[in-house]
């Protein structure tokens, strides 16, 4: 059976691109003097290409264990009869990534194009195919696809610029745990179900809910860094807290009620609006009238 085109669109995950895009974009505004339309919609497009390559890549790996899994028994290739034509899936899948880096390479530099690059693969293959059925640091590892779509927004401006790009992308590195977990906890069954190893399967969620407060402690004393070494300033610096102390007070909510899945749930949508508003803060302080 072939695929169709809404099929074809669900095998890019088009709001995980959306979301990829927007950090670089992000990330690019953060260290721009200036900024175009036109470049912002090429960022975008290059990250949505290169994330949709390394999406359909996680699709076909995972068939698999996606029809075994409620959450995604419905996704094109695991669905009964569909999956078929391995060659056409893959070959899209390099299509789409080939297309992203090219763009970046052709309207910004080498070293956009490499951190775009770096992340498909983190993602397409570190952690899809290499990491996820192997070990619990599946996410961890995997996750710095985020913290590569920070650097190559940011080096699409100034390859040569550090300090705020590389806070940022620790910081991408740290909310991906802190994110993925809490949606570990609420389909904790269903990954045991199918054998892989998330750390709620492995080690329970009272645990988890411990590790996971850590980690965004961690996450938001890092997010105070740009405020501190002046690379932003005190509209980021007071964002970043409130927002910082609204996802931890639903981190300690977890804690205390570590196996209620709706309140993983809350921390799932927490984490992403953590991020929102993290981003929020930074446009605003660098585009303040006044500031």
């Amino acid at each position: 059976m072939s695929l169709t085109w809404n099929q074809y669109v669900e095998l890019c995950k088009p709001k995980i691109g959306v979301m990829i895009a927007l950090t670089a974009v992000v990330s690019h505004m953060a260290v721009a003097e200036s900024y175009s339309l036109t470049a912002i919609l090429g960022l975008a497009l290059a990250m949505m290409c290169g994330s949709a390559g390394s999406a359909v890549v996680n699709h076909f790996w995972d068939r698999d264990i996606d029809r075994r899994m409620p959450r995604t028994s419905k996704r094109p290739l695991a669905m009964e009869g569909e999956g078929q034509h391995p060659a056409r899936v893959l070959w899209l899948a390099l299509l789409l990534t080939v297309s992203g880096v090219s763009l970046a390479l052709w309207q910004f530099n080498s070293v956009a194009a490499f951190h775009l690059a770096l992340g498909t693969f983190f993602y397409g293959v570190v952690y899809t195919i290499w990491l996820k059925r192997r070990t619990w640091l599946n996410i961890v590892i995997g996750g710095l696809a985020g913290s590569f779509a920070v650097l190559a927004g940011a080096s699409s401006v100034h390859p040569e610029t550090y300090t705020l790009p590389m806070i940022m992308a620790v910081v991408l590195f740290l909310w991906t745990p802190s994110h993925f977990w809490s949606l570990a906890i609420f389909l904790k069954e269903e990954y045991r179900s199918v054998g892989v190893p998330m750390l709620p399967v492995v080690v329970g969620e009272a645990k988890t809910a411990r590790v996971i407060l850590g980690n965004t402690l961690l996450m938001v004393g890092v997010s105070l860094l740009p405020w501190v070494f002046h690379e932003l300033g005190a509209i980021y610096g007071v964002g970043a807290m409130l927002v910082g102390l609204d996802f931890l007070r639903l981190n300690h909510a977890m804690l205390r009620q570590p196996d209620d899945r709706q309140i993983a749930w809350k921390n799932f949508m927490g984490s992403m609006r953590y991020l929102g508003g993290l981003f929020v803060f930074i446009l605003l302080d660098k585009n303040w009238p006044w500031g």
